[in-house]
């Protein structure tokens, strides 16, 4: 059975060269694709980065802009059993 379609009348040089040409195109879109995942992959670590260094900067602002805890004057202090002394401002 003689073979037909596109290959059939092609010299044999011809379907080696083709196949070769194949094998390049499929290397040649596989380094491609990796590529094109080494981007990606280094632009998401990026945004991460980004993101992580937002979050800090919030969390600073947010610690920085709350009023600082006012503690109240010790105006006593216990001087031992039922004894206290007391003092404060004058």
């Amino acid at each position: 059975m003689a073979a037909t379609g596109p290959m059939a009348r092609k010299p044999r040089w011809a379907r080696g060269l083709a196949g070769f040409g194949v094998a390049a195109a499929w290397i040649g879109a596989s380094v491609m694709a990796a590529a094109v995942a080494i981007v990606f992959t280094a632009v998401l670590v990026v945004i991460a980065l980004l993101a992580s260094a937002l979050i800090v900067l919030a969390t600073v602002v947010l610690r920085a802009s709350r009023p600082a805890r006012h503690v109240a004057p010790d105006l006593a202090h216990h001087a031992g059993g039922h004894s206290w002394v007391a003092y404060g401002p004058s």
